[in-house]
């Protein structure tokens, strides 16, 4: 007996729920952008590489061009769409804007959403690659810019603009140069550094 390559879904995406027929190998990246018009997610490399496509999935990063639109079923998916609280920009997003965190923007909406799993991350105490001490009793590791290039290692971005982006995550997970809170030490001179 033939099984059927199609299934009729429904996706919660920014709160609202999508319900439409996809062929089974479609990826969640084509379903926001060619079958839902979400196209703030981005199309780079495909493959899973660059980052450009990244959204949450209940909170964590995900690529979209990897997740397959049916096993997105039953999930949370945030894209850049659903980041903002109506006209009041998500703080990573001011962040960006406010620090130049962008140029072309063609994968600043990958970028933000990856800040904003980074940022949850960090704050559960996650260690990356270059965290010192990741016994669970050392508590969670300063975000320094180091531990911030390492989280969003997986983010590409063509025109360069590493060190503001380095910079924008600082200042919106409340490390960086904002009113109440100075940059840690190894973040005060990211641009000297960045080199």
């Amino acid at each position: 007996m033939a099984s059927s390559t199609s299934s009729a879904i429904t996706l919660k995406i920014n709160g609202e729920k999508y319900t439409l027929p996809v062929d089974h190998r479609t990826t969640l990246l084509d379903a926001l952008r060619e079958r839902l018009d979400l196209t703030g997610t981005k199309k780079g490399c495909d493959h899973g590489q660059c980052g450009a496509c990244t959204v949450l999935l209940d909170g964590r990063r995900s690529v979209a061009c990897l997740q397959l639109a049916v096993a997105a079923e039953g999930r949370e998916i945030t894209t850049i769409e659903g980041v903002a609280d109506g006209e009041r920009l998500h703080p990573v997003q001011q962040a960006f804007l406010d620090l130049d965190g962008y140029q072309c923007g063609y994968c600043t909406p990958g970028q933000i959403c990856s800040a904003i799993g980074v940022i949850e991350e960090h704050a559960a105490g996650w260690p990356s690659a270059v965290t010192e001490d990741i016994r669970p009793e050392a508590g969670r590791p300063p975000l320094t810019a180091d531990e911030i290039r390492e989280r969003m290692s997986g983010n590409l971005c063509r025109c360069g603009a590493y060190v503001s982006i380095v910079e924008a995550v600082a200042r919106a997970a409340g490390a960086g140069p904002d009113e109440e809170r100075p940059l840690p030490a190894a973040t005060v001179n990211v641009k000297e550094t960045a080199a």
